[in-house]
């Protein structure tokens, strides 16, 4: 497996489509602007997915599933979604092919199969999920209904990047319905922090909090919170979304609830989730020129053992070994392989295992042998150490805690170092082009002067941050007055 990676200081975007390639995790398909999931990266989507899937569960929600296919008529009740999406939609306007009476070898469109109505290929779920909904809910006995889905959607982007943006993406959405404002709101933010703790903890990334501005909520949301991570090119990544739908869809697909009072009203609604995009953070957060680098809570293999040997009877005698610490590292819960293929050298393993990120590396050799110790290597600063084999397990059991703890003390400091306070549109423009990250400045409030700033610098508002403190200033843009700063950023 050749490294071969383009510099990151070179060409940050060529470096990630390269490590994304040759360290396994996805490739382009057959179909434009999809992708094939590879089993290496599918197995980090996987341990992504399971953590998340616990965490859902553990807050009282449960897993179902709705269809691929959405009426037309049900993806146009709510307009604000339905005109939000509208762009991105493929659309099924018939169910049948036939052979072409012209050339028998060819497939065309059946004319006499055109459906009754066309189905829109979901980009999201909140019109077949409500429509369904109706159903369901009869009494506010019925409620609150805590629904999350794994699934598939599209979305027609034209311009498509592995993981980041593909016309096809694997994805989490709950949907929730709730008796009273008050209860969706709290769930709404309660799974904000679900996803916080989830990037925080398990992926070491650092995120901030907070909320969208009018402009950049969801389609059809009163108000959409927000998780956003900046990655080491000074961009910012939108890592979860939680949104606060009001009585929006209920609305529009006429949900109502008997109150304990006996009165009528429409369920309050949430919705939320994350996706494969969470892949392309974590490349972006913490790899380096070497190739990737895992989290060793997300990582597939945090363990690897290759044996240095010559001739059948030293891998036996290191086989005893390895087979050994396997035993022991999977009796703690570690994932550990021990590569004992022998179609490729130890130089070509290690550059492997280096690309793939796979935390820790054990070497053994028929001198580690003979010492009674073993060659213990860090993924993420490069480190080696021999270490005696009795005391291997209990050395790996903190390396991998200390791994994970310095991935994300690492990830913040550049954060921290990355966001700039800014009080002039030129200073803005300045820090904006070389320095790049989080720019805190005032903000007028209006979506005019969101909207220019856009336009001239390509820089959006990420987040009006939770803890952002209030206090009097002038817009960075219009120079009117201004009571708390957001943050702007490019982002992907």
């Amino acid at each position: 497996m050749s490294k071969n990676l383009t510099k990151r200081s070179e060409d940050y975007s060529k470096w990630y489509n390269e490590l994304v390639v040759k360290a396994d995790l996805a490739e382009n398909s057959a179909v434009r602007g999809c992708m094939v999931i590879k089993p290496y990266g599918y197995a980090i989507w996987e341990k992504m997915q399971a953590e998340l899937d616990k965490k859902f569960k553990e807050t009282g929600h449960q897993n179902a599933y709705f269809p691929l296919f959405v009426p037309k008529s049900l993806f146009e009740a709510e307009e604000k979604n339905a005109e939000g999406f509208a762009k991105e939609c493929a659309v099924v306007t018939h169910y049948r092919l036939k052979t072409d009476p012209d050339d028998s070898s060819k497939l065309i469109v059946d004319p006499n199969a055109k459906l009754e109505e066309e189905l829109i290929v979901r980009p999201t779920s909140e019109a077949i999920i409500w429509s369904t909904y109706k159903g369901w809910i009869q009494s506010y006995r019925d409620l609150p209904i805590l629904v999350n889905q794994w699934a598939n959607v599209v979305r027609w982007e034209m311009r498509t990047r592995l993981f980041l943006r593909t016309a096809e993406f694997l994805w989490q959405e709950g949907h929730t319905a709730h008796e009273t404002r008050g209860e969706a709101i709290a769930e709404t933010e309660q799974m904000n922090n679900v996803y916080a703790n989830f990037v925080e903890n398990f992926m070491a990334i650092p995120v901030i909090k907070g909320r969208k501005t009018e402009s950049e909520r969801f389609a059809g949301a009163e108000d959409t919170y927000c998780i956003e991570a900046l990655m080491q090119d000074g961009k910012a990544l939108q890592a979860g979304t939680s949104h606060f739908l009001g009585q929006n869809f209920a609305k529009a697909f006429d949900v109502k609830f008997t109150s304990k009072e006996g009165k009528q009203d429409y369920v309050w609604a949430t919705s939320w989730g994350v996706s494969t995009r969470l892949m392309g953070a974590l490349i972006m957060t913490h790899s380096d020129d070497n190739g990737l680098v895992l989290p060793p809570n997300l990582a597939p293999i945090q363990v690897v053992i290759v044996p240095i040997y010559k001739g059948q009877e030293q891998l036996e005698q290191i086989s005893i070994v390895a087979n050994e610490l396997v035993t022991d590292l999977r009796a703690k819960g570690i994932s550990v392989k021990f590569d004992n293929r022998d179609t490729y050298r130890p130089g070509a393993k290690f550059a492997q295992y280096e690309l793939q990120g796979v935390p820790l590396r054990i070497a053994i050799g028929p001198k580690d042998l003979e010492k009674g110790t073993v060659e213990l290597a860090r993924r993420d600063t490069l480190s080696k150490q021999f270490v005696a084999k009795d005391d291997v397990v209990t050395t790996i059991e903190t390396l991998l805690k200390e791994i994970q703890h310095d991935l994300h003390q690492k990830a913040t400091n550049y954060r921290d170092e990355h966001i700039t306070e800014v009080d002039t549109f030129e200073e803005f423009k300045e820090v904006l082009e070389n320095k790049g990250g989080f720019l805190s400045a005032h903000w007028d409030g209006t979506i005019e002067t969101e909207q220019k700033i856009k336009e001239l610098t390509k820089a959006t508002i990420r987040c009006i941050p939770f803890d952002a403190k209030e206090e009097e200033g002038n817009c960075v843009y219009s120079g009117n007055p201004s009571k708390i700063r957001v943050l702007f950023a490019k982002a992907y």
